[in-house]
């Protein structure tokens, strides 16, 4: 069974973000999904979004995006099935609404997706 944990990232997106496409966990980037946003530019397409938010009248926003880390069991499923499922995890939760950014790490023993999301919608 999946264990999911979700953080906050209030500064360095971009680090996260980078960190998370490392060609080495990622498949050499096979194992990479975007939504709303390419993965190499989501950092400043966050920003984007997050601008135009606040010229609508939003308040500014102390958290800019979440991380949520989703790790299976060793075995339990290919780095290929894990990527599916985080797929339709962000999905279901972000609702279309959210940019995001989706890989499968597959350099430990376990397979373990990162989900980074912005914190702000494109739609509303």
């Amino acid at each position: 069974m999946a264990v999911t944990k979700i953080k906050a990232i209030r500064g360095t997106l971009s680090k996260a973000i980078a960190y998370i496409l490392n060609p080495e966990k990622t498949d050499e980037k096979l194992l990479v999904s975007s939504y709303g946003c390419a993965s190499e530019t989501a950092a400043r397409e966050f920003e984007w979004t997050r601008k135009i938010a606040e010229q609508k009248g939003m308040n500014p926003v102390r958290i800019i995006a979440r991380h949520v880390i989703q790790s299976f069991e060793i075995g339990e499923v290919t780095p290929e099935l894990a990527h599916e499922i985080g797929k339709q995890f962000a999905d279901e939760i972000l609702g279309g609404k959210y940019e995001y950014v989706l890989t499968t790490h597959i350099d430990k023993d376990h397979v373990h997706n990162h989900l980074i999301f912005n914190a702000v919608d494109f739609v509303d």
